[in-house]
Parts: structure tokens; C-alpha cells; sequence
């Protein structure tokens, strides 16, 4: 006979906190769109234009890390999948913190090239942007899961969290290095 609180765990999670997730991943999004569309440009330290080089950095070890993930939970070794992904969720947080700063002085980054590269970019960035809204509610999702015991939704959830994150963080690396090319910035 399954104990209360393993029962407790499996029987459906509180809407409340998913209801949170869901306003607080729309209230960063809406915050970001205007962020990067609207507010403009504003003069700022140099050392700012070293921000998105840092982003690709902590986009980088995010993956890593939610590779180190993914390897230590198909062993089975729980605590170090806890701790790669916990890592990876700072280095993703790390980079939210620093694109905040970033645009907050830069604005939107206008993509120059032309011919093939330009559509190719485009579809890229979109979407990387696209899932970056979706992977947002879902990582809150799969960490609250994890966090209160609830393991059943966990994996039900991270199952579709990992690949969305994993390629969030991946393109996201790759949209630096396409406009690093491309301005020279």
C-alpha cells in the first residue's frame, strides 16, 4: 500500500503555483518584448558591449550542464543530476540577469547580412525566441515538480522541458556567433 504522502504527491498538483508560473513566465515575456522592441537605446558603460560574449558563455554552460543532466539521470545517479541541473538553471538565470542589462541599454540588434544567411538567420532567431517563451514556464514547471517531490510530473514534464531548453540554450549561442560575423559586434 502506497504511503499518504507518496499518494499525495501522485494525485493532481496545485493549480495555484501553476497559475503563477504561467503569469510570471507571461509578465517576463511581456517585460522582454518591450525591453527589446520599445524602450530604445540608451547610453551606457563599456563594459556592456562585453554582455552578449558572457550570454553565449552562460548559454554554453547551460547546456553543458543540462547535458551532465540528462547523462546522470539515464544512470540513474539522482543527487548529480540535481546538481548539473540546479547548475544549469543559475547559468540560465545568469544570462536572463545579463540580456536584461544588455538590452536595456542596447535595444534591438539589427541583422545586416543579405542573400541566403538572412532568412536562415531569421528562421533561427525565431525560433530560438518562440521556444525561449515556452521553455520559460516549463523549466519554472519541471523545477517545482522536482522540488516539492512531485516526480511522477517531473518527468512527465522535463520530458519535453529538456529538448526545449537544450536547444534554447544552443541556438542562442549560435545566433552570437551568426551576428558576431555578421556586425562585428
Amino acid at each position: 500500500m502506497p504511503s499518504v504522502s507518496s499518494t499525495a504527491h501522485d494525485a493532481a498538483p496545485p493549480r495555484g503555483p501553476l497559475y503563477a508560473i504561467g503569469a510570471l513566465s507571461l509578465a517576463a515575456a511581456s517585460f522582454l518584448i518591450w525591453l527589446i522592441y520599445f524602450k530604445g537605446r540608451a547610453e551606457g558603460p563599456e563594459w556592456v558591449s562585453s554582455l552578449p560574449a558572457a550570454n553565449a558563455a552562460f548559454n554554453s554552460m547551460s547546456a553543458l550542464c543540462l547535458l551532465g543532466g540528462y547523462v546522470n539521470i539515464r544512470r540513474r545517479n539522482r543527487a548529480t543530476h540535481k546538481k548539473f541541473m540546479l547548475a544549469a538553471t543559475a547559468f540560465s538565470a545568469l544570462f536572463l540577469v545579463s540580456y536584461i542589462v544588455y538590452h536595456s541599454y542596447h535595444g534591438d540588434t539589427h541583422f545586416p547580412g543579405q542573400g541566403w544567411v538572412r532568412p536562415a538567420y531569421f528562421a533561427l532567431l525565431i525560433s530560438h525566441i518562440g521556444l525561449s517563451m515556452v521553455a520559460l514556464p516549463l523549466i519554472f514547471t519541471t523545477l517545482f515538480f522536482s522540488l516539492t517531490g512531485r516526480f511522477k510530473f517531473h518527468r512527465q514534464v522535463a520530458r519535453w522541458t529538456f529538448p526545449i531548453w537544450m536547444y534554447v540554450s544552443v541556438t542562442g549561442v549560435l545566433v552570437f556567433f551568426v551576428l558576431r560575423a555578421y556586425t562585428g559586434a
